[in-house]
C-alpha cells in the first residue's frame, strides 16, 4: 500500500514549487510575507485549494488573497506547468489559513491561564503559613 495518495502527493509538489515561484519570481512587495503552507488538491486534480499564512500578522491577508486569486494565479499556474510536470495543471484557489493566528492566540491564553493558576497557588500557599 502507498504511503500517501496521489492528489496528496501533488499537493505537496505544487506546495514546493509554489514557494520557490513565490519567493524568486514574484515581485510585488505585498507579497514578500507570504508562507504556503499547505496545498489541498481535487481528486481529479482540477482545482487545487493553496492556503498561505503571512509573517507579520500584521499585514492586510485580504488584500494578499486578492492580488493571489487575481491575475496573479494564472500567471502562477503558467509557471506551474513549465515546472511540474502533470498532464493538466489545477486552477489555483488561494486561502488564507488563521490557524496559526488562532493557535497563538490559544497557546497566550493557556500561559495566561497558567500564570493566573500559580500565582494563586503560590497565595495560597503564603495564607496557610500564617
Amino acid at each position: 500500500m502507498k504511503e500517501f495518495d496521489r492528489t496528496e502527493r501533488v499537493g505537496a509538489e505544487l506546495q514546493r514549487t509554489l514557494s520557490v515561484l513565490l519567493r524568486d519570481e514574484v515581485k510585488d512587495p505585498r507579497l514578500t510575507s507570504i508562507t504556503i503552507q499547505e496545498v489541498r488538491v481535487t481528486r481529479d486534480l482540477a482545482h487545487a485549494k493553496v492556503y498561505f499564512t503571512c509573517f507579520p500578522d500584521d499585514v492586510d491577508h485580504a488584500v494578499q488573497e486578492r492580488l493571489l486569486n487575481g491575475r496573479l494565479a494564472g500567471y502562477l499556474r503558467r509557471a506551474l506547468a513549465q515546472r511540474v510536470r502533470l498532464r493538466a495543471i489545477p486552477q489555483l484557489h488561494f486561502v488564507f489559513d488563521a490557524s496559526i493566528e488562532r493557535g497563538a492566540r490559544l497557546s497566550a491564553l493557556i500561559d495566561q491561564a497558567v500564570g493566573a493558576t500559580d500565582r494563586n497557588d503560590s497565595q495560597d500557599t503564603d495564607v496557610e503559613r500564617d
